[in-house]
């Protein structure tokens, strides 16, 4: 299978979820699925179709895929989105062993013979037990001239719509380089106050983070928030 796509979303933590912690009252869309083969015959990206990725706000939501073959499939993987690319009318190309998740445990490879198969998903809402939300400093950052960051853990359903950084008594936005990462040259002096503003079901709502990244921050390190998202 040759198919096209770009690591933009820079958030590969997890990309199969137990069944247990996941919750969902959106419906399910009907589409297609394909997998990607890689040497190892391993691989981490999930990776969606632009419609779902939506510019980088869809880089770490979480979905239940399901095939629709009685007698292949299994209940399906809960999967975290970490690219994007398009297939063959498909809204997900999984990775092997995301792909092997949806079918019976002994029908794996009757499964993969198909390479695109009819599915059902949804999305649901994220959990990340023992974790708080985390701001990782990307390691494209220069200290103190480039900030670069990634909120990463974070619970729930609601995509991340906007980051800023309080400078004095105003806030500072910051852009959305790529993916899931947001950016700013010559950021304020730490430590560093930021909020970040998410949306669920078409309402949006600023969340605070007060002092979270330290005046010294490091390319690579990650800062614990010590706040975490309910699941919706």
């Amino acid at each position: 299978m040759g198919l096209a796509f770009n690591l933009f979303c820079s958030l590969c933590l997890l990309v199969l979820l137990p069944a247990a912690l996941c919750h969902s009252d959106y419906p399910y869309t009907r589409s297609r699925a394909a997998f990607y083969g890689t040497p190892d015959g391993l691989g981490t990206p999930i990776i969606v179709s632009n419609r779902l990725y939506k510019n980088g706000l869809g880089c770490g939501a979480c979905y239940q895929v399901k095939c629709t073959i009685p007698s292949l499939c299994s209940k399906g993987a809960k999967v975290v989105v970490t690219d994007h690319g398009e297939g063959d009318r498909t809204d997900f190309i999984l990775s092997p062993r995301a792909f092997a998740k949806l079918a019976l445990p002994n029908k794996v490879s009757e499964l993969k013979k198909y390479g695109v198969v009819d599915i059902k998903y949804q999305k649901i809402s994220c959990e990340y037990p023992g974790h708080n939300i985390k701001i990782k400093i990307h390691e494209s950052s220069r200290y103190p001239d480039y900030l670069a960051i990634l909120i990463i853990y974070k619970g729930g359903k609601s995509e991340i719509t906007a980051v800023e950084l309080l400078q004095g008594k105003q806030w500072k936005a910051m852009r959305n380089a790529y993916g899931a990462v947001w950016d700013l040259p010559n950021p304020p002096k730490g430590p560093l106050t930021m909020r970040f503003q998410v949306r669920e079901y078409g309402v949006q709502k600023w969340i605070p983070v007060w002092n979270t990244i330290p005046s010294y921050w490091k390319p690579g390190a990650a800062y614990d928030t010590n706040i975490q998202l309910p699941r919706t």
